[in-house]
């Protein structure tokens, strides 16, 4: 099967900045993809520019088997977005605002198609309820059941539940899954590792450029981090920070509640580092797995430096 979305070389400017440079991505269908990047890395730019709310400066590519150029209209007839912002009608009821997009969308059998969404999500014991009193859990998942009322193939989400208490994240997670497990393409930006380890492949941008993409595993094997866990007295780990941060072959030390995480891209210069604590006999070592955050702050932080470099 043809992937839902291919594109090669995508880039965008506004006025002599370059938000997307030559960002390259294929997705297949059913997949969900995350998007994760630092604000301002170029994430919702590439959304826009999928759907065709935006059109590139320069590179190709398709989406729903439509030029993202010339085919805009026809691609967003078979999209769903949902926005980092709540964008319904917050005085009208649940009920009103799906029928509302029904309305819009032109469905047939209307209000057996809003009863349904109102179902799936759980709205309809709320259904009269207006939507500016419901909390943020309750506005994403109506957010969700208006972006899903017309069957589209694929769901483009930015940053969706920023905002929104964990139990409300999973619930959302839960109900995304089970959309991708019915055949729906699913593309999402977050700032949560939690919620990126849920993705099936995932994208890192940083300044408008993609720096890793893969499953979670493979991004992290791909940072090739090697990474120490230390433990030991609150005061001695406080101290502990500073001490190794200093250390050449140490590019990172993470706190993890009692736990330090020390991680480097040499392993025999990190072992160099570490050596000489490691015969304190208050603190015990042991080899550890680098982290998806590990990898991320890792590769941000070599884009910081790689933007130095060059003068940016």
């Amino acid at each position: 099967m043809s992937p839902v979305i291919e594109v090669r070389g995508l880039t965008k400017r506004f006025g002599d900045r370059t938000v997307v440079d030559r960002f390259d991505l294929q997705v297949a269908r059913g997949q969900i993809m995350g998007f994760l990047g630092p604000n301002g890395s170029g994430k919702t730019t590439v959304i826009r520019m999928l759907c065709g709310l935006l059109v590139p400066d320069g590179g190709e590519g398709s989406c729903l088997g439509h030029d993202i150029r010339t085919g805009s209209w026809a691609i967003k007839q078979r999209v769903g977005y949902m926005t980092q912002r709540f964008s319904l009608y917050e005085d009208l009821t649940i009920r009103e605002n799906l029928d509302f997009v029904a309305r819009l969308h032109g469905l047939p059998e209307r209000q057996a198609k809003v009863a349904e969404a109102l179902k799936r999500l759980g709205l309809a014991g709320r259904k009269e309820q207006l939507a500016g009193t419901l909390s943020g859990g309750w506005k994403q998942r109506l957010a969700l059941a208006a972006c899903v009322l017309h069957a589209p193939d694929l769901l483009l989400l930015d940053e969706p539940t920023a905002g929104v208490d964990p139990k409300a994240r999973r619930e959302f997670w839960d109900e995304i899954h089970a959309l991708a497990a019915g055949g729906m393409t699913v593309l999402v930006s977050t700032h949560y590792m939690d919620e990126a380890e849920r993705c099936h492949r995932i994208a890192y941008l940083a300044y408008g450029k993609l720096l890793a993409t893969g499953t979670v595993e493979e991004v992290v094997a791909g940072s090739g981090l090697s990474t120490w866990h230390v433990t030991g007295p609150e005061r001695r780990i406080t101290r502990l920070v500073e001490e190794l941060a200093r250390r050449p072959g140490v590019a990172m030390v993470a706190p993890f509640g009692a736990t330090l995480h020390v991680s480097g891209p040499d392993a025999a210069a990190l072992d160099a580092a570490v050596a000489p604590f490691r015969e304190e006999a208050d603190l015990a070592w042991s080899r550890g797995t680098p982290t998806l955050e590990d990898a991320f702050i890792h590769l941000m932080t070599r884009a910081d430096d790689d933007r130095r470099g060059n003068g940016a």
